[in-house]
């Protein structure tokens, strides 16, 4: 069994009003646990176990969210921002919950897969370097590249901010349009963008197709996203 707690505190956090409008709507009755009609805010639930429904209409409660979503160009890789969409509007309203962030950012031009959650220590252990998690990337490039571009990736292309860690890169297409793979283990402004240009090529598209062993669900539409299962999250680490 998890850990139980108010139903007015469980309602709050997920983003449905502040703890007096959840008490409020508790005591409404509108809210009901496992299909009963609950009336007292400081009665107790599992988040992670128990069918709680607001209105009538099942929540997707939980402690923590995990979410893949395909992210659009054009829309910032922010929780939020006054002037500009961010990729956390475009979820659903049952997961545009307090502390919900991307984790790591895509820039605004970029494509493809961005996890958000609220768990800042799965962010951490994604993103550090330390840990060395590969984010591939799929590169549409004005030039081809070839096997000294690959040779000098691996090396540690060197940046106005110091060297970067070794790096993958392989052809994926050749001719007029060539595509190349790209994998880093960092997450530095532009950094794809600023390697290629050091090797003397520019980046036409930039589309982020893997972390770890997860790969972007091709069922995804862009600006869509799902839930993570477990056994997905585990697949950012290896």
């Amino acid at each position: 069994m998890g850990k139980l707690e108010r139903l007015d505190k469980i309602l709050s956090s997920q983003n449905l009003g502040s703890r007096r409008e959840a008490g409020a709507a508790v005591r409404a009755g509108r809210v009901s646990v496992n299909g009963e009609t609950v009336r007292r805010p400081e009665s107790k639930a599992d988040p992670e176990l128990d069918e709680i429904a607001l209105d009538g209409a099942v929540l997707a409660v939980r402690r923590r969210l995990y979410l893949m979503m395909n992210k659009p160009a054009g829309v910032l890789s922010a929780s939020r921002d006054p002037k500009a969409e961010t990729v956390v509007d475009l979820l659903p309203r049952e997961w545009r919950r307090r502390g919900i962030f991307p984790a790591g950012r895509l820039d605004k031009d970029t494509e493809g897969l961005l996890i958000l959650t609220d768990d800042g220590d799965f962010a951490h252990r994604m993103l550090s370097p330390r840990h060395r998690v590969t984010k591939w990337y799929e590169a549409g490039l004005a030039s081809p590249v070839s096997e000294e571009d690959a040779r000098a990736f691996r090396a540690g292309i060197a940046l106005g901010d110091g060297a970067c860690l070794p790096a993958e890169l392989s052809v994926l297409r050749k001719g007029d349009n060539p595509l190349a793979l790209v994998g880093i283990c960092e997450g530095r402004f532009h950094q794809v963008k600023r390697m290629f240009a050091v090797r003397g090529n520019r980046v036409l598209s930039l589309r982020r197709v893997r972390i770890g062993s997860l790969a972007l669900d091709p069922a995804l539409a862009p600006g869509e996203s799902r839930e993570l299962s477990p056994e997905e999250r585990g697949a950012v680490f290896r």
